[in-house]
């Protein structure tokens, strides 16, 4: 409800301020003699000052606006008791002007005097009620720190209207609501601190004679002059323009406010207040023998603070969180040079970075939560807790996928029948996708395939689905667009019917069979078995079947294309692969003699022997040969640069990685390993051998980050990987 009247509020502001501007341009003379006219000789000095000292860009401010600013300030020194008494000098350079800075000029204090009056009630010196204002009216204006404002420099109720600002805007909206209650104040500010990177902006009080400070929407109970940059103003340095403290004025000076939204801007008159914030007995931490890191802490890149402690060695600290200002940062102290670690607890859990010291001085480090280093037994928690999240995330697309019997990838849309077999098991049923023949055929011909694929096989257990090609090509199914959409069909089942994703079975009759050929080898890491029935090979060969048992059957006549005489060859390949690899290439060939490319339903004989085979998601050796349709991905290893037709041999040996490529131009640079504690021990230094030289010895860090990343590309908590490198 806040929001809304604010945001009605702003409106209202911006079109009194659209009103105004469009009256005749003005110069300052009619607005003294109104002042004079209206409100006697008193108005009359405020708008000779007012007139005096403003801005060149000022000088066509339409003298409604003037005029409005002049009689509400007169009245709040009239109202407030700690008003009336103030020096006109005062009064007139820190409650009388109606901007700090370059903001939008605006007739801001009657909607700030209206709010401010039941804040303010019974308070009796200017210092209580700036605080009241400060502990009270952000938050019944609805108005936070944020850094996705519009600019630097809101106006107030462009500031209200956002709900958000930063410390500039912030401190622009305080000092005009004091001013609005007759307490004279001004903006101040460093430019750059002399110890960390990084400006702030915050706000001075005048009461008593004396200047105070305090941050805007930062109140501190125990009064003014606190705040979390107190330090941080403690190494100011007077006279520098970038490191010095510097308090606005509307009467000029010899120097100007530093304004790091507009560097060129020399408009504002500026106080040089740095004394008032140093501390020369305080001593200085910038020498050789140890460095200071300023910390903050979000939960991603591009996300949102977080509050943790963060240790190291015996010193502990906060980061903080929330609304508090981007420069309100901890700091601790570190030997430059060395490899420091640190160790962030935050929600009961704690994580932790190893973070290398530079030279002495201050930095600035920002650390990411996803990013910090996970134990395993973390890792194993977060694969479940972010699978699920991310299921979750889809669960409506995949039901709707599965009702509609239809799904898009890659730009391309395939629509598939199903039946489901037997009861369910505990670890969720089987999938079997099985593919159609026909090819380089009208539709009416390859739809009649599909309807008769989806009646071919029965297992006794699974969900069992007949796509539909979405072409009608003699290549059915080994086209570019395939791969992605049997990706997502596999995934929408995983998420809305909860199969087993290591009881994935491919087949397929005829062009099915010759799309089974091709698949298989391309995408094992998808797949717990495979059976190929009546088809061709085509330029195929056998190789990344490795880790993937596969049949081939076929009738023994069937002559067509060489298809026996082929099939026959290609298993003999398979013998010879496992004769020298014994652990890998389980497959199995029937060739049925007497039996033409129909093979009169013998070949599903194979199905019980398909579902004897779980996938194996994470081998330890990986013989990837690439297709003309490449992936940049296969099992545990990814290739930058796929290229067609080449093979990657990689093996796991305790701590050692190899790989063998007949790619003689590979480098590490080209290849990332995506791997978790139960493929190789993570906590240990791996080594990584390419094509017979060391390339280099990897330290693994199991983080969110890369889980997340995993798991956002395949959904599959058995190929997601915890670390990466």
């Amino acid at each position: 409800m806040h929001r809304l009247l604010n945001a009605a509020l702003a409106c209202a502001a911006f079109a009194l301020t659209a009103t105004l501007a469009q009256a005749a341009p003005t110069t300052w003379q009619p607005f003294i003699q109104a002042a004079a006219a209206e409100l006697g000789p008193e108005a009359r000095a405020a708008a000779e000052f007012l007139a005096e000292h403003a801005p060149e860009g000022d000088a066509n401010i339409p003298t409604d606006l003037l005029l409005d600013n002049l009689r509400l300030a007169m009245q709040a020194r009239a109202e407030f008791p700690w008003a009336r008494d103030l020096p006109t000098d005062v009064f007139h350079n820190d409650v009388l002007p109606y901007a700090v800075f370059d903001e939008t000029r605006e007739p801001w204090r009657a909607n700030l005097m209206d709010r401010i009056r039941p804040i303010v009630a019974g308070a009796t010196t200017a210092t209580e009620a700036a605080q009241r204002i400060n502990r009270d009216l952000f938050d019944q204006l609805g108005v936070e720190y944020n850094t996705a404002r519009s600019k630097t420099n809101q106006s107030p109720s462009e500031a209200i209207a956002e709900g958000k600002a930063t410390c500039t805007g912030l401190s622009i909206l305080l000092v005009s609501a004091c001013r609005a209650a007759g307490i004279p104040a001004r903006a101040a500010g460093v430019a750059n601190w002399a110890v960390k990177r990084g400006n702030h902006t915050w706000v001075e009080i005048y009461d008593n004679g004396t200047w105070h400070f305090t941050g805007a929407d930062e109140f501190t109970p125990k009064g003014l002059n606190r705040g979390w940059f107190v330090n941080d103003a403690a190494r100011a340095i007077p006279g520098s323009r970038e490191h010095a403290v510097w308090a606005s004025s509307w009467q000029r000076t010899a120097h100007t406010f530093p304004m790091i939204w507009s560097p060129a801007d020399n408009s504002v008159p500026a106080i040089d207040v740095t004394t008032r914030y140093t501390n020369p007995n305080k001593t200085n931490p910038d020498t050789a023998d140890h460095a200071q890191l300023f910390l903050r802490l979000w939960t991603t890149a591009g996300g949102n603070r977080i509050a943790a402690t963060v240790t190291h060695a015996k010193e502990t600290v906060q980061t903080r969180a929330g609304t508090t200002d981007l420069n309100d940062m901890p700091t601790l102290t570190a030997p430059p040079g060395k490899t420091i670690t640190l160790a962030v607890t935050h929600a009961n859990q704690t994580r932790t970075t190893l973070l290398y010291v530079g030279g002495p001085g201050p930095s600035t480090i920002d650390l990411y939560w996803d990013e910090l280093a996970l134990t395993k037994e973390q890792s194993r928690t977060l694969i479940n807790q972010i699978y699920n999240e991310l299921a979750t995330a889809r669960l409506a697309e995949a039901n709707a996928a599965i009702e509609a019997k239809q799904i898009t990838a890659a730009g391309t849309t395939m629509r598939f029948l199903e039946k489901t077999f037997g009861e369910t098991p505990p670890e969720g049923h089987a999938l079997y996708i099985s593919l159609h023949g026909g090819g380089g055929a009208p539709p009416e011909i390859n739809d009649r395939q599909w309807q008769n694929q989806i009646n071919l096989y029965e297992p006794a257990e699974g969900i069992y689905i007949a796509p539909r090609a979405p072409t009608d090509t003699w290549n059915l199914w080994h086209q570019a667009h395939i791969d992605p959409l049997f990706t997502k069909l596999i995934e929408t089942y995983a998420i809305a019917r909860n199969i087993d994703l290591n009881r994935v079975y491919l087949l397929g009759y005829s062009a099915g069979g010759d799309g089974v050929y091709q698949l298989a080898p391309r995408m094992p890491d998808r797949f717990a078995a495979a059976a190929m029935m009546a088809g061709h090979p085509n330029e195929t060969t056998p190789e990344g079947l490795r880790n993937l048992p596969f049949a081939i059957l076929m009738g023994g006549d069937d002559s067509a294309y060489d298809r026996a005489a082929v099939a026959q060859r290609f298993g003999d390949s398979l013998t010879s692969l496992q004769a020298t690899d014994p652990a890998g290439y389980t497959h199995r060939t029937i060739i049925y003699p007497g039996r033409g490319h129909w093979m009169e339903r013998k070949d599903a004989e194979i199905l019980p022997w398909l579902a004897s085979f779980d996938r194996t998601p994470r081998p330890d050796t990986i013989v990837w040969k690439q297709d003309d349709v490449t992936h940049n991905r296969s099992y545990w290893l990814s290739v930058k640069d796929p290229q067609p037709r080449t093979t990657i041999t990689a093996k796991i040996t305790d701590q050692t990685v190899t790989i063998h490529s007949d790619n003689t131009d590979l480098t590490s640079d080209d290849l990332t390993f995506l791997l978790r504690d139960d493929l190789i021990d993570l906590d240990q230094p791996i080594d990584i051998v390419i094509n017979g030289q060391h390339a280099f010895t990897a330290t693994a860090i199991r983080t969110e980050h890369t889980i997340r990343t995993a798991l956002e590309d395949r959904l599959d908590k058995n190929l997601a990987y915890t670390a990466r490198f």
